[in-house]
Parts: structure tokens; sequence; C-alpha cells
């Protein structure tokens, strides 16, 4: 016995391919959906990640800031150290100038005046006695003190920087200046005002009025710029030591 098989309708067919449509997109919306949520979580993750980067960097510059700030309050610290022992080391340098101008251990310069003082050519008298016509270390001694006392900063003798331990004595026809014998004329310099020191030399009844009286010759002239040497001899202290402190 045969069995009919019967063909399927149009209505059939078309809803056999709907289906299979319908199969298909939902097939695809569910990969469509997987692969959204796979790219969500991708996304969230590389979010995170970022995230953490971004703190990470913070964290970092924050430190580098702090470091920043450390090496600028050191470099501060360096460079005020710096000036101040500058500024130390310049006044340092300033009082040694000074001691240096005191002790007449640097060459000077500046206004003054220069005197010439020459034994007298008048020949002497009867009755008077020939040295009082010569120049004796007293008259130089005395000319030395009157600058000084008129505010003369450096002097010198025929180019002998004049120095606490500087001795002027006569020896014989001749005068000892450093250990260095010179005979008439003396030339003396003297840095200072001008002016004074030339008034303390020509008052009345001074050194130079009792030079001329016994015609020694006497030049005095003011000078905007004399230069002065250093002394080169040799400072020695054989007694004299700085005291120490608290004793």
């Amino acid at each position: 016995m045969k069995v009919k098989i019967k063909k399927p309708t149009g209505g059939q067919v078309a809803t056999a391919i709907l289906l299979l449509i319908l199969g298909i997109l939902i097939s695809m919306q569910i990969k469509s959906v997987r692969q959204s949520n796979e790219l969500k979580n991708l996304e969230k993750a590389r979010a995170i990640e970022l995230a953490e980067q971004i703190n990470q960097l913070r964290k970092e510059n924050s430190s580098l800031r702090s470091q920043i700030y450390e090496l600028e309050s050191k470099i501060k610290e360096y460079q005020d150290s710096a000036a101040s022992i500058s500024k130390t080391t310049e006044l340092l340098k300033d009082e040694l100038d000074k001691v240096k101008i005191l002790a007449g251990l640097t060459d000077v310069e500046g206004p003054g005046i220069i005197i010439t003082l020459d034994d007298s050519k008048v020949p002497a008298t009867a009755n008077v006695d020939p040295n009082s016509f010569l120049l004796h270390d007293s008259d130089i001694l005395q000319v030395i003190n009157e600058l000084r006392a008129a505010g003369a900063e450096a002097i010198s003798i025929n180019n002998q920087r004049v120095v606490s331990t500087t001795e002027i004595r006569c020896v014989g026809p001749t005068i000892s200046i450093n250990n260095t014998r010179y005979s008439a004329p003396y030339i003396i310099k003297a840095i200072g005002d001008p002016k004074i020191l030339k008034n303390s030399l020509m008052m009345r009844g001074g050194i130079i009025d009792l030079l001329k009286e016994f015609s020694i010759e006497v030049k005095i002239e003011e000078a905007s710029n004399i230069v002065i040497p250093r002394y080169t001899g040799t400072l020695k202290f054989n007694y004299a030591k700085i005291k120490s402190e608290g004793s």
C-alpha cells in the first residue's frame, strides 16, 4: 500500500522561511549581545587600567613636586650661604686691605704733600755750631710726628715707607732709614688732606719755622696724587705676641 506524501502548501513554506530568518536574526542578536558585553567588559577593564595609571601618575607627579620643592629649598640655602660667605670674604678683604695700608705692606696712592728738606747752603759763622745748619734725625722725626698728628695715612722718606718699626737716626753725616743710609736732600711724601698737612707744618712757631732759623732749605708742594711704595723690609717680632683669649 502506497503512502501519498502531501506537498507543503505555500503558507507552510512561507512560515518555514520566516522561522528560519527569525532563527538567524535571533542567533545574530545573541552573538551581537555577547560581543557587546565582551566589548563593555574590555572597555571597563581598560577604564580601570587607565584610572590606575592616572592615579600612579598623580602619585609620581606629587613625588616629583616634593623633590622639586626640596631641591629648590636646598638651592636657596646654598645661594644664601654662598652670598653670606661672599659678603664675609669681601668684608675680610676690606679689613685686610686696611691693615696692609696701616702696616705699610702695600703700595698706596692719593692726594697729599711732598716736602723737600736740604742742608743749609749758608756758610757757618763764628761762634755757631756748624752742625746746626745740617739736618738731623730729630728734625726728620718732628716733621713725621706733625704729619701723623695731622692725619697722614701713609708716609715715606726717600721712598722708604715709614712703618711702626722704622728707625730714623743719624749715622755720621747721614741718616739711616729702615737700615739704609741717606744724605740730604730728604724727600718726604705724605698722603692725606693736602691743605691740612701743609698747614700743620707751616704753623707759626712749628718745626718749619725752627728749621728756617738755621737756613735749612724747605720746599712744600701740594699734589693731587702721590704714590708711596710698600715697606720691603722684614717685620720680625721677638717679644710681642698676640694675646690669647681668656688669658
